[in-house]
């Protein structure tokens, strides 16, 4: 029976997942990729440092599977969307990568929506700039490193990075060309674009467009060497991390959003007609003549594990040394607090937000009677009104009448019933594991004829979903809060450049 391997990499952890044709995950080996933050609103990884805990994943995988490495019939790799990973003339790293999380280009991509570059870049593109955009990065690097910016041989994405040191060819696929260089309405790479954000020296140099199910190389005698993969394995170009997510979650698809609750607010519907509107992105899909229109923002559960972090961690070891788990533990503190009256809400905009660049995290509403239960149930609630936010937007442009939720947080019943009652909409909890690796390997798959196209999923997904209705009552009650919440935002929107600049960041 032939296998296919798919590659998830994250901002925290890259993943290497080998699946059987029926969907079942044979062997999975996770490595955790450091961070880089040498100095505020700057966010980067060290790409040598990604391709060797990468490369030791696959390794571990491989040896792990049971199953000889020749049975390994395909490999595609996904990653962390936007973000840039530049090369040079010798196709060697031009400095650490600067991925998605960072927004050292934030005042920029701000000025250009002020201005008229982001309408234009909308009608175009499909999407206005935004911190972690190439076109704002790449600005950003020709205004404050000049020298590393005439260097500039090649610019990709991190799973470009990783096909790359798979199979020696630099290229991309269609989803993630379509980032920042794309005009909407081709679906091509457009010189306009670059001509917009003032980069025209790059103009040319992109990498080269391919299929999301179409080998672009094989495994490389040094990637054989490293990683126990066998000469020659075919290399599909693979996709964007978020389309990877809905297609693996069987939520790729009109009349449906996809809800992926991980570091990213991530929200995503498909149509076969493009639809601009600056509320979501307007990109690429996976086959011609579909766009994948998604609503994000950089707030949703990393605002929960930070929590964790600061304010629970002594609980968290305590849990881990008698076998148990601190979600269970605030579990149970959340359902107590969400039995009784609260005022306290959280804006989960740690990391980033829908209202620009400035935006940061709050508690509001707290008094002295309230405890951890009634903290943790406004970081829950938060996390689920940001992506209302998201979803919203999408309704008013596509009207899908269900939801499709997957993440880690996702697999917590009450957290699933959340969001379907502040949503006010059907929600379908999904247990697919490795969701990304598995829309990867389905390209892999259909690439190699094991499946009839990407979405043909062999899997019986009414196996591993759970559907939550919206509570009429709590829905009702969650309408205010939510209205509330919005006016808290919009109430701070003059006041978060104010405390940015109060702390070092900014203008």
């Amino acid at each position: 029976m032939p296998c296919i391997m798919g590659i998830d990499s994250g901002l925290t952890v890259t993943k290497a997942v080998i699946f059987d044709e029926t969907g079942t995950a044979l062997a999975i080996a996770r490595r955790r990729v450091p961070q880089l933050i040498p100095e505020p609103q700057h966010v980067e990884r060290d790409m040598d440092g990604l391709w060797a805990a990468t490369a030791d994943a696959i390794r571990e995988a491989v040896a792990a599977c049971g199953r000889p490495a020749s049975d390994i019939v395909a490999i595609a790799a996904t990653a962390h969307g936007d973000g840039i990973y530049l090369l040079d003339d010798d196709r060697r790293p031009l400095g650490p990568a600067i991925v998605s999380l960072d927004t050292r280009a934030a005042e920029l991509a701000d000025d250009w929506n002020r201005g008229e570059v982001g309408d234009r870049a909308l009608d175009l593109t499909g999407q206005k700039p935004h911190a972690s955009a190439p076109s704002a990065l790449l600005a950003w690097i020709r205004d404050h490193q000049p020298e590393r910016y005439a260097r500039i041989a090649h610019f990709i994405a991190a799973k470009d990075w990783l096909r790359f040191c798979l199979c020696g060819t630099i290229g991309t696929d269609r989803t993630e060309a379509s980032t920042s260089f794309t005009d909407v309405q081709t679906q091509d790479y457009s010189s306009d674009a670059f001509a917009l954000f003032g980069l025209q020296a790059l103009s040319g140099r992109q990498p080269p467009m391919a299929g999301s199910t179409e080998i672009v190389g094989g495994v490389t005698a040094e990637t054989a060497r490293l990683t126990g993969l066998v000469q020659g394995t075919p290399v599909v170009a693979g996709l964007h991390d978020v389309t990877a997510s809905a297609l693996g979650m069987g939520g790729y698809g009109e009349g449906v959003i996809a809800v992926i609750a991980g570091t990213y607010s991530i929200n995503e519907t498909v149509s076969h007609v493009p639809k601009v509107d600056a509320r979501w992105f307007c990109r690429n899909g996976i086959l011609p003549g579909e766009w994948n229109n998604m609503s994000i923002s950089p707030a949703s559960t990393a605002n929960y594990d930070w929590f964790i972090d600061q304010f629970c961690a002594a609980d968290a070891a305590k849990a881990e040394a008698a076998g148990e788990s601190i979600h269970a533990i605030l579990g149970k503190e959340f359902e107590a607090a969400r039995n009784r009256p609260s005022s306290v809400f959280f804006h989960p905009y740690l990391f980033g937000s829908p209202f620009g660049g400035a935006s940061s995290a709050g508690f509001s509403g707290m008094n002295a009677w309230h405890d951890r239960g009634d903290l943790v149930r406004a970081v829950l609630e938060g996390i689920a009104f940001n992506h209302r936010i998201h979803i919203d937007a999408l309704r008013d442009g596509f009207a899908p009448k269900t939801a499709r939720l997957t993440g880690g947080i996702s697999r917590n019943p009450a957290m699933a019933g959340l969001f379907a009652d502040i949503l006010g909409m059907p929600v379908t909890a999904t247990r697919t594991e490795e969701a990304a690796a598995w829309g990867a390997a389905l390209c892999a798959g259909a690439c190699v004829g094991l499946f009839s196209s990407p979405t043909a999923d062999p899997r019986d997904l009414a196996l591993t979903e759970t559907l939550y209705q919206p509570d009429a009552e709590r829905s009702h009650a969650y309408e205010e809060k939510y209205q509330l919440f919005l006016d808290l935002a919009e109430a701070m929107k003059p006041l978060w450049p104010r405390l940015r600049r109060l702390g070092g960041s900014g203008q």
